[in-house]
């Protein structure tokens, strides 16, 4: 199987890209690399090997939710700078419009 051309120009001028000559020969050359890698891949026998989406197991990294008990009001709010009625107090950050 012969490896397919990649018309480079053709293919920048659909993404709007203005690429010079020098770069337009760089990722041409660049592009058949690739190409031929890929014709190399189709010539290998994967009869009997079963696709798969990632070379390693998934596996869940989650943990349990467990219920645990949290800080009281008064102790989140024990190290506030500023507080009132009970609540974190802050500089105003948003303007009115």
């Amino acid at each position: 199987m012969s490896t397919p051309q990649i018309d480079v120009a053709y293919i920048a001028k659909l993404a709007r890209i203005d690429l010079t000559e020098e770069e337009t020969a760089l990722f041409s050359k660049d592009l058949d690399k690739v190409l031929a890698y890929i014709t190399k891949l189709e010539s290998y026998d994967v009869t009997g090997i079963a696709p798969m989406n990632h070379p390693l197991p998934a596996m869940d990294v989650m943990r349990e939710d467990i219920p645990e008990t949290g800080f009281t009001q008064e102790e989140a709010l024990s190290n506030a700078p500023q507080q009132s009625q009970g609540q974190f107090r802050t500089p105003k950050v948003v303007e009115s419009a």
